[in-house]
């Protein structure tokens, strides 16, 4: 049920591996392993069935007949059946996602039609746990099964891109590379001090102007960002290792535990030992 990829001319370049994880009446879940960087000619592929992708990481150019839209950590693709699209690394090499693909009919089931508005949604609070649940899960930690995960996350994308209220406007590609570098710099290292103004002479514009344009191409702020890469790595660790909490916090970049459990408790509606005890619960009663 993966998204076929129809390869034209581009010898010497190998296409986005998958490593199907799970499938079932109508639906499956992939990993999808891309290495294209900027010397590379994209391909042109087709969704043949409704996708719903989360990115793990890295971030690379959506292009459809709608428009194009970058994609980062923690958005989601969103892709109708049939409709033809093409991904691209001009700004930087690889990324890695956790692909949902769903039949028609199965959508149905689901009650929700088959057809998106926008081409991704931003890395907002309410996909938070799912993310970080899917990326458990991937991780070989305890947490819901995949059908479970492909039809809360089906529900949760229908119901934010119904709430979109039109096709977003697209930024320019001077825009797009320049954010596009910035983000590189704040994924490779969550934990560190970004601030606005280190950020905005990196992409050589002004602290305002950069904090407008980081929003209107990755849909979220720069600190928005950069905490729910924290939160999520800190909610991976807590479902993967023993450590404890306070070295979780503070190893992902919080000052103090307080205003780690109180972000983390903010955006996943669980204290994180309280996230710590759910996943084992679910690993014990799945």
């Amino acid at each position: 049920m993966l998204a076929k990829i129809a390869v034209k001319s581009n010898p010497g370049v190998t296409p986005p591996q998958a490593q199907v994880l799970a499938r079932g009446d109508g639906w499956s879940v992939s990993e999808v392993v891309c290495t294209l960087g900027p010397r590379d000619r994209p391909f042109e592929e087709r969704h043949s069935s409704v996708s719903i992708a989360i990115v793990a990481a890295g971030s690379f150019l959506y292009r459809s007949h709608a428009g194009r839209e970058l994609l980062t950590p923690g958005s989601l693709m969103l892709g109708s059946a049939e409709r033809s699209f093409e991904c691209s690394h001009e700004h930087g090499t690889g990324d890695r996602c956790i692909s949902f693909s769903y039949s028609p009919d199965r959508f149905d089931r689901l009650d929700a039609a088959p057809r998106f508005r926008a081409m991704r949604l931003p890395p907002v609070r309410p996909l938070s746990p799912l993310i970080a649940q899917a990326s458990a899960v991937l991780a070989g930690a305890a947490g819901p099964s995949w059908e479970e995960l492909g039809v809360e996350l089906a529900a949760r994308a229908v119901q934010l891109d119904r709430g979109q209220s039109g096709p977003p406007a697209s930024a320019g590609p001077g825009a797009i590379a320049r954010v596009a570098r910035v983000l590189r710099t704040m994924e490779s290292d969550p934990g560190a001090p970004h601030h606005l103004t280190t950020l905005a002479g990196e992409a050589r514009l002004s602290p305002f102007h950069f904090l407008r344009t980081f929003q209107e191409v990755t849909g979220v702020t720069p600190h928005q960002f950069v905490l729910r890469q924290r939160l999520r790595r800190a909610a991976l660790r807590l479902s993967t290792e023993p450590a404890k909490v306070v070295d979780i916090a503070l190893e992902c970049g919080f000052g103090d535990v307080s205003n780690f459990n109180r972000n983390f408790r903010a955006e996943f509606g669980l204290s994180p030992r309280a996230w710590r005890k759910f996943g084992r619960t679910v690993s014990r009663t799945a």
